[in-house]
């Protein structure tokens, strides 16, 4: 896009992928309090294609750099794996917000509920999980606990608990 472009030059665009079952709208979070839906910022969102294999076929991948990975794919698996991790806790049925400060490089990639509490979300896309974002953000909420979906085995600490990628269909 262009940076003078508006978001509302873009808005039937987008909303038409969105009611085609193409892409989805995931709205940020002010505040991570209950419940998510209050605290929406409707003039911040990402947006997520359908699948991964979607997205690879756009960004003119094969299946297998994506796959095995490769020298190329390590400049965006990132946002595959980010995507991946949204399509399967939206199969879980699970409604997916993201929380960001303005002026700030701390994002958390996802915001959900669950039993009743705030659960932040970060995805890392190897096993260098430097979590900075995450732990500064359970730091300055310290009622909630992080999950991090990464390339990392299973492990449980006190302000987070590590899942495996392939097992977040599991959570």
């Amino acid at each position: 896009m262009k940076k003078s472009a508006r978001a509302a030059d873009f808005e039937m665009a987008i909303q038409w992928l969105i009611d085609a079952g193409l892409a989805y709208k995931v709205p940020r979070v002010n505040v991570p309090r209950l419940p998510l839906k209050f605290y929406e910022d409707i003039s911040a969102f990402k947006l997520f294609m359908l699948d991964v294999g979607l997205m690879g076929a756009m960004a003119e991948t094969t299946a297998e750099s994506v796959v095995v990975g490769d020298n190329i794919f390590s400049e965006y698996k990132g946002a595959f794996t980010e995507l991946y991790v949204f399509t399967q806790l939206k199969a879980l049925g699970y409604s997916l917000y993201y929380h960001a400060v303005d002026n700030s490089t701390i994002e958390i990639d996802f915001l959900t509920q669950r039993d009743n509490q705030v659960i932040p979300i970060e995805v890392k896309a190897e096993v260098n999980v430097k979590a900075k974002s995450l732990r500064t953000f359970i730091s300055n909420n310290p009622e909630l606990k992080g999950i991090r979906f990464s390339m990392l085995p299973y492990k449980e600490q006190d302000w987070m608990t590590n899942i495996p990628l392939y097992a977040c269909m599991a959570w």
